[in-house]
């Protein structure tokens, strides 16, 4: 069973892997209030107690429908954290102001998103909110304001940022009255950008455990077509005698944790397999050769 872990210094302790809803509702037959109910019980099975959501995910319709198994089910959510994020906005029934994709992270529009959150949530509090990507057109003092209110009124415990730079992240973060918690980013094999851009580096040094979105490479690593998953998973396929045949997403969530700065990966998938196998991830001790083994079979070369 997964453990739960500090996500910064006195900030909230989540689970060590994250069940993450973007792509909730996106099969041809969305599953049911029972179904997701199902799935997030089989996630507290596993220690998998930390849901991370989002205002935009399924075009606005995902925090509704884990609403409505909260609702359905009484007490399921107090044994989660949740986690979500606002300030993408684009044309939809939900946004009917919107002529065109853009971010907002405004105050007024913070407090806003947030609240809205936790009524289609049924929940009176978000442990966690984040600001879904930096807008350029707003200023640090302003997105800081509207955190810093919902954070004094409760509705939210804690804040953080998703897809920032060191140099954003610092910003804001000398502006809240509340250090940021977090710093949700794209990192996995198929995306190590944020191991040369600073961002994990920032992490490690102020003792805040990064967040990683799309630990699988957006699917590419099952992509049949895809040269830099297929030489992954023929390098997973040479070392995985040595950690008890533990499939390819365990092997690629192990190898993320495995980076100093301890991300914690967010499932993509609904698959009760699939998130019963990446549970394993947090048994795998990565060996260094292997995680380095892992980084050659992505770049296609080997260290400078």
């Amino acid at each position: 069973m997964l453990a739960s872990v500090s996500l910064s210094p006195n900030g909230p302790r989540v689970s060590q892997i994250i069940f993450g809803t973007w792509r909730l509702l996106d099969s041809d037959t969305p599953p049911t209030t029972q179904q997701i109910i199902q799935t997030l019980e089989l996630c507290l099975e596993l220690g998998i107690s930390t849901i991370d959501t989002a205002e935009i995910y399924g075009l606005y319709t995902v925090e509704a429908a884990i609403g409505a198994a909260f609702k359905d089910q009484p007490g399921l959510r107090e044994q989660f954290q949740i986690i979500s994020k606002c300030g993408i906005d684009v044309p939809s029934a939900a946004k009917s102001k919107a002529s065109l994709p853009h971010y907002n992270s405004g105050s007024d529009n913070l407090i806003a998103c947030a609240e809205k959150s936790l009524s289609l949530l049924n929940i009176d509090h978000l442990d966690i909110l984040l600001v879904h990507r930096p807008d350029w057109f707003t200023a640090a003092d302003d997105t800081a304001a509207g955190l810093d209110l919902l954070l004094q009124q409760g509705k939210i415990l804690h804040a953080g940022v998703s897809n920032y730079s060191p140099a954003q992240f610092d910003l804001l973060n000398d502006r809240v009255n509340t250090p940021l918690v977090t710093n949700q980013l794209e990192f996995s094999l198929l995306n190590m950008e944020a191991l040369d851009d600073g961002s994990l580096t920032q992490c490690e040094q102020q003792r805040l455990r990064p967040m990683a979105w799309s630990p699988l490479g957006g699917g590419r690593l099952y992509d049949p077509n895809d040269e830099a998953g297929q030489r992954i998973r023929q390098c997973m396929q040479d070392i995985r005698p040595r950690y008890h045949d533990a499939d390819d997403s365990a092997l690629a969530l192990a190898w993320i944790m495995a980076h100093p700065a301890k991300p914690i990966p967010i499932l993509g998938t609904t698959q009760a397999q699939r998130i019963s196998s990446s549970a394993l991830a947090a048994k795998i001790k990565l060996e260094r050769q292997d995680w380095y083994a892992l980084w050659q079979a992505s770049t296609g070369y080997s260290v400078p």
